[in-house]
């Protein structure tokens, strides 16, 4: 690589970063992505899993910020349907909380922001004797229930990567970038193995800065903030989720309004599980080292049972995580009312172009990347027009045009497969299981079981296409494995890579 050039280099391997690339590779841009960690690292693995609107910031009149979302809704539900679906939301009334008539306003005023949509409008409901009231403590008599889109977080960032590398895109991972100069009008890219420590140096045409909450930290490590007295600022905020037993049943979220005027997500999640979150708390250490701390566990639990029968207790949690969202600073105190928007800054001392991405959030992300690769079009002189709006995101390319006929369909392919791992494919890879299941006529054909129903040739196309390296990356990152299978299951996925690694 010591002698190549691209036409872009992004730093930076999170949703904003992914998309970036992928988008500028589709327009004919030789693309390079580096990512010091692993993809969908830190902030991007670490969301409540919701593609929305944002409904708790019409309060905030950022109305044009939620039609956008809501906008963006529908474009990824659309083209990434194998990991992206919608839920519907049941917000209990409270009457100790904002009154009806501004909670009906504003669901009303969300379904017209979400005009044209695919998903169903709100309605009113009584809770007494349904499914949406079963769980829940007996002070609650009404509820509004609206439509949202649940999402694979991490899967959504590994297919922006690999859509992008199957446009030629360079993807490195374990790859930092270590020092920025320009040399005969380009950009000449250091970057450090992040595990061998050896280095080797690119050159580019353009640089995107795509680093979610290291973007500033990332400016002062190569040396170019100080010239930039107008750089924007981003608010670190760590916000942390609870996982527990399933609580309930059914496949709807619940939306708690919480005294402090938050509101607390509650949706069952991989199946056996329900999710709980998220907190906001100021952050100001390394985001890698985000963990949840004693008072967002006691809110969070405080805040279940506040609202539900079955009362929980930190005995109960079976696993909890943390993100640090980079939220653009806007000067506001509360955390709640920060924007959720974002800025695209040019370094315009430089003349080749460099971009950084300031705040954003993941259900607008392709409208993002969409709106850096414009900047970087006509920064560089070039008419490619954006495509990503109408085109499917890899795996997303069902010929029915719809999940669930794909699935059976699928399920009439391999019909020697359990349907739940079927569907598991489907779910995790779209049409790109194909890759790993077109030549297999049984589950002898799928290489060494490891327990759990997980097969070699899943594992394989992981470490040959979605660039994992260890097991973490696998049943955490590449997938959610690792709340699903025994440690005997993880052992011999990891002695698996190992006899790998040695062989190479």
């Amino acid at each position: 690589m010591e002698a190549l050039h691209y036409d872009l280099c992004v730093i930076g391997g999170g949703i904003n970063g992914a998309g970036i690339a992928r988008d500028a590779a589709g327009r004919g841009l030789s693309v390079l992505l580096i990512e010091a960690e692993d993809l969908a690292g830190a902030t991007s693995s670490a969301s409540t899993k919701l593609i929305h609107g944002g409904i708790r910031y019409l309060e905030h009149k950022e109305f044009s910020m939620v039609r956008k979302a809501l906008k963006e809704r529908e474009v990824l539900y659309k083209n990434a349907g194998h990991l992206i679906w919608p839920i519907e939301c049941v917000l209990p009334h409270d009457e100790n909380q904002r009154p009806q008539w501004l909670i009906r306003l504003g669901v009303w005023l969300y379904d017209i922001l979400a005009a044209g949509r695919s998903l169903p409008g709100s309605r009113f409901i009584g809770l007494r004797d349904t499914e949406y009231g079963a769980p829940l403590n007996k002070g609650y008599e009404d509820a509004l229930i609206y439509s949202d889109c649940w999402a694979d977080d991490t899967r959504l960032v590994i297919l922006n990567a690999v859509d992008a590398a199957a446009r030629d895109a360079k993807v490195l991972t374990h790859a930092a970038c270590e020092k920025l100069e320009v040399v005969n009008n380009r950009w000449r890219v250091t970057i450090r193995d992040t595990r061998s420590h050896d280095t080797l140096a690119v050159t580019a045409g353009m640089v995107v800065n795509a680093t979610g909450p290291w973007v500033g930290r990332f400016l002062e490590g190569v040396g170019i903030s100080g010239a930039d007295p107008d750089l924007p600022h981003v608010r670190l905020v760590k916000g942390s989720h609870i996982i527990l037993p399933k609580m309930f049943e059914g496949d709807h979220a619940y939306v708690l309004q919480q005294p402090d005027k938050r509101i607390i997500f509650v949706a069952n999640y991989q199946g056996e599980y329900t999710l709980v979150g998220t907190t906001e708390e100021d952050f100001d250490d390394d985001p890698r080292n985000a963990r949840i701390s004693d008072d967002e566990m006691a809110y969070l639990i405080d805040a279940f049972n506040a609202s539900f029968d079955k009362q929980i207790s930190r005995s109960d949690v079976i696993f909890a995580y943390s993100g640090v969202r980079p939220l653009l600073d806007d000067g506001t105190a509360n955390n709640s009312e920060v924007t959720r928007g974002y800025r695209i800054y040019h370094h315009k001392r430089y003349d080749p172009p460099f971009l950084s991405v300031y705040g954003g959030k993941l259900t607008t992300y392709r409208a993002l990347s969409e709106d850096v690769v414009n900047r970087l079009m006509r920064l560089s002189g070039r008419n490619e027009p954006g495509w990503t709006a109408t085109t499917p995101l890899v795996g997303g390319d069902f010929e029915e045009d719809n999940f669930d006929v794909f699935v059976k369909k699928q399920i009439r392919r391999y019909s020697w497969l359990m349907h739940d791992v079927v569907y598991r494919y489907a779910r995790a890879y779209g049409t790109r299981m194909d890759y790993f299941l077109s030549q297999a006529d049984g589950l002898h054909d799928l290489g060494i079981h490891f327990g759990d129903d997980i097969y070699q040739v899943e594992i394989d196309y992981l470490l040959t296409f979605e660039w994992a390296s260890d097991v973490e990356d696998i049943i955490w990152r590449r997938s959610k494995m690792g709340l699903h299978i025994t440690e005997e299951t993880i052992r011999n996925i990891e002695e698996y890579i190992n006899s790998k690694t040695e062989e190479e």
